[in-house]
């Protein structure tokens, strides 16, 4: 690697060790070698700094340690110290394929965005569990496909598990402002305000873990559904009826019992969609991971995706409107 790298990866770790050797070993393994690692572990009480002693033959890295404030601050300190012309944030619990400098050097070179951002997906070694949780996240039918998505048309907004932006876009815009929840959303929102450019590069995708359990996994989905509404306290514009349609599916899971009191042809029209759903959520799962019991766990992961992304979005859309 030269002097001066040409990418900075900058990774906020909070207890997570294992996970962030599991990272690094594959940043070892890149077929691009022009880049430099900032670690800042976030006032971790299981820290990091031997995980990252025993690659410092193997990386450039630097390490720094920071009391508790969140992965928005974090990351913006790993900006402060990178020496890059080109800032990556990957979170600690991802896997990087070999060419994934590889491929962004070709639409660096071919395009020059100010900014981009890759898919994720799940890799062979995740749990059942974790596959599944990886199909919602990517789905059409639960987030959209965004994450997962193969082509985009117009300007892509990047996600912190795998977004890069400019050193210029960086000192325009300060960087993160949220210290935690949709942060990296609200970023993107100011870097498209601001005039900058931004892509997706499918090629460029990182193995993603999800959490270990279900209940892991509502406390990471609720806090996505309160982090939109926070988005949309800072940017009004920016809080769509997509957004809703989690709220509206909790919201009618708890209406359908209900109707049982006034019609039973309403009740059982509305068990019927949201069994139609369920059944579309096992099918389409299956097609792609081609693993039944993978496609069976989907659809509680579905369920609880959308039910505490809803919760955690009404909650503080309720918080939003009275003023708190």
């Amino acid at each position: 690697m030269s002097l001066k790298p040409k990418y900075s990866v900058v990774v906020p770790v909070y207890n997570r060790p294992d996970e962030l050797r599991e990272l690094l070993q594959s940043l070892t393994e890149q077929s691009v070698k022009n880049f430099e690692v900032i670690v800042v572990e976030d006032g971790s009480t299981n820290r990091s700094d031997g995980v990252v002693d025993s690659f410092r033959d193997k990386l450039h890295i630097e390490y720094i340690y920071k009391p508790n404030t969140g992965p928005g601050p974090s990351r913006n300190l790993g900006f402060s110290r990178a020496k890059g012309d080109y800032f990556v944030v990957f979170d600690s619990d991802c896997i990087i394929p070999s060419a994934y400098f590889e491929e962004v050097d070709k639409v660096l070179t071919r395009d020059n965005p100010d900014a981009w951002g890759g898919p994720d997906r799940s890799h062979e070694s995740f749990t059942p569990l974790q596959q599944a949780m990886a199909y919602t996240m990517s789905s059409v039918l639960t987030t959209g496909g965004i994450r997962g998505g193969k082509k985009h048309l117009g300007w892509f907004q990047p996600r912190s598990f795998n977004m890069g932006l400019s050193k210029k876009v960086f000192e325009t815009t300060g960087g993160f402002l949220f210290d935690r929840y949709a942060e990296d959303i609200e970023l993107s929102i100011r870097m498209r305000k601001a005039g900058f450019t931004s892509v997706l590069i499918p090629e460029a995708f990182v193995y993603h873990k999800r959490r270990t359990s279900l209940k892991q996994f509502y406390h990471q989905v609720y806090n996505f559904g309160r982090g939109r509404a926070l988005v949309g306290r800072k940017h009004p514009e920016e809080v769509k009826l997509t957004h809703w349609l989690p709220s509206f599916f909790l919201l009618g899971l708890i209406a359908v019992p209900i109707l049982l009191w006034f019609s039973s042809a309403l009740f059982e029209l509305g068990a019927l969609v949201y069994f139609l759903y369920s059944l579309a959520v096992v099918v389409d799962s299956y097609r792609g991971s081609k693993n039944f019991y993978v496609a069976l766990l989907s659809l509680p992961a579905a369920w609880v995706q959308l039910i505490g992304y809803g919760v955690g979005f009404l909650r503080e859309m309720l918080q939003v409107k009275s003023g708190r």
